[in-house]
């Protein structure tokens, strides 16, 4: 169910799984992670193909994170979304962010069915209003 999920940023001890984090400069996923950490937001970078990124270290997928994250944020096309949902559901997992790009008519309606909490907005301007 589309949910807005902008007060989780607020929570102590939240943290968001960035899946498609890179240290590229050129990509989203790297402007991502490093606007959310530079708002003192704890990030934990997804990705199978990097070891690190930001010198914190990557990890291959949700299952190989070492705690459930808050949110899993994506930011990658929307038929690689389709299996990080997938996996999400396997895991129990239940709040998705869609940055603008990364949704499709698809992945929409597969969240919809699935009873996941989701909100496909870009985290960075809704972080930008909360203070955080």
């Amino acid at each position: 169910m589309m949910t807005d999920l902008t007060p989780l940023l607020y929570e102590p001890d939240a943290t968001i799984a960035l899946v498609g984090a890179t240290d590229d400069p050129s990509k989203y996923g790297s402007i991502i992670y490093r606007d959310l950490t530079a708002k003192r937001l704890t990030v934990i970078p997804v990705n199978p193909s990097r070891d690190t990124v930001g010198g914190e270290k990557a990890y291959p997928d949700l299952a190989a994170l070492p705690h459930p994250p808050t949110i899993i944020n994506l930011v990658v096309p929307p038929e690689r979304g389709m299996a990080v949902v997938d996996q999400a559901i396997e895991l129990g997992y239940d709040n998705i962010w869609l940055q603008p790009g990364a949704e499709s008519p698809e992945l929409l309606a597969k969240l919809e069915t699935s009873g996941l909490r989701y909100l496909a907005a870009c985290i960075m301007v809704r972080a930008r209003f909360t203070g955080v």
